[in-house]
């Protein structure tokens, strides 16, 4: 109810901000046809756990048990990737080269295909440590950007007040996910002295009075069902724009456990993010005023790069191989049978989290080098027919 009261002033006010339920990937009924395992929301707020009920989305409770399911699939746990092996000869990936953890020993693995979806950083220092003669700098890395570009959203900013009235209201359970005011920055226009935008997400609740006293028996039970006012809050999600500048390296004196150099990280925000830092703050404390709260309490802080955890770009996507480490269908330029499909690919970070997308850009690369496989293995069956007869029908 409290949302919603929000939302109607927010939006009776701003003919460009919509406040709405936040999309999640999060089953709230269970219907036929999906995942065995998975079942519906229990509202038992274990989401940041991985949800044990497998309602929230995760590899663990959806993809995988489906891909395990074909028969397919092979899982190696206790391995750690320690290069891509390249053939020069060939001018192609053939396999991974991966330490047992356990034992340390060394295995060789071949495939004709190889997919890197292990994360932005880990897939890049990967292709970074798995130099050749050809690729000095990194494999597939002839345009020298590989670890370039490096991104992360940005935030730092809320605000929260106090929504009177309504004390006779309070809830019970809660959403999977807050609520959300989209993008209104620079969508139709550039309005503002930076370039594209933030989102705002928040939430309303009741403050429970006495949530920390300790006691025991009748009186305990009776403070903690005692609520204070509702309060509704607004932090931000923002856009970095990509820098060459912002990138990472190999640090050859730095190893970790397994013998592997570790990556030293260079980057920070610039004067976009700064302007745009300051658009959030107002815009954030207006929002909260046009919705008619009271004792508005804004906090801000200087935003630490890395600090969301949604790194994304060092090899990035593009039409051009002297600029770009891959084409639009997550392949290297350099080497066709290697591909790339976690956030490292992005050319720019949006500023919304972009793991559904990782998700479909890993769908359709799949399928793309699944369909040149399928033509590799035709000109190859014409091409053995066609000299099968040739000599078949010479003296």
């Amino acid at each position: 109810m409290q949302k919603k009261v929000v939302k109607e002033r927010i939006e009776s006010h701003y003919p460009d901000r919509k406040l709405i339920p936040n999309r999640v990937a999060h089953i709230t009924k269970a219907e036929p046809g999906q995942f065995k395992g998975r079942g519906e929301c229990q509202g038992r707020n274990l989401c940041h756990r991985g949800c044990p009920y497998g309602a929230y989305f995760s590899s663990n409770s959806s993809t995988l048990p489906a891909a395990f399911d074909t028969g397919k699939l092979t899982l190696q746990s206790h391995a750690v990737v320690e290069s891509i092996i390249y053939d020069e000869k060939l001018d192609k990936a053939v396999g991974v080269s991966v330490i047992d953890t356990n034992t340390r020993e060394t295995t060789e693995y071949f495939a004709p295909v190889i997919f890197l979806c292990a994360s932005t950083l880990a897939s890049t220092a990967l292709l970074m440590n798995s130099k050749t003669p050809r690729f000095s700098e990194g494999l597939a890395n002839s345009s020298g950007v590989l670890g370039h570009y490096l991104m992360d959203h940005h935030g730092g900013i809320s605000g929260q007040g106090i929504l009177e009235g309504y004390e006779d209201r309070a809830y019970s359970g809660s959403r999977p996910a807050m609520v959300a005011i989209p993008r209104f920055r620079n969508v139709t226009r550039q309005e503002t002295d930076f370039l594209r935008g933030y989102g705002v997400w928040g939430g309303a609740s009741r403050v429970k009075v006495n949530a920390n006293q300790i006691g025991i028996g009748g009186d305990l039970k009776q403070n903690l069902t005692k609520y204070g006012p509702w309060v509704m809050s607004l932090g931000c999600q923002a856009e970095t724009l990509p820098s060459y500048d912002n990138q990472v390296k190999i640090d050859e004196n730095n190893r970790d456990q397994w013998g592997l150099p570790m990556l030293k990280i260079s980057a920070e925000y610039g004067e976009n993010e700064r302007l745009m830092q300051e658009d959030i703050k107002d815009q954030i404390e207006e929002m909260l005023e046009v919705a008619g709260l009271k004792e508005i309490k804004m906090s801000s802080s200087k935003p630490i790069f890395g600090n969301t955890v949604h790194e994304m770009g060092t090899a990035r996507m593009g039409k051009d191989p002297k600029t770009s480490v891959l084409n639009a269908f997550n392949q290297c330029h350099d080497v066709p049978n290697l591909f790339v499909t976690d956030s490292s690919c992005m050319v720019s970070s949006g500023n919304v989290s972009t793991s559904l997308t990782y998700m479909a850009l890993t769908a359709r690369a799949c399928n793309y080098a699944v369909e040149q496989l399928k033509k590799e293995i035709y000109s190859l069956l014409v091409y053995v027919t066609f000299w099968f007869n040739f000599f078949r029908l010479v003296p």
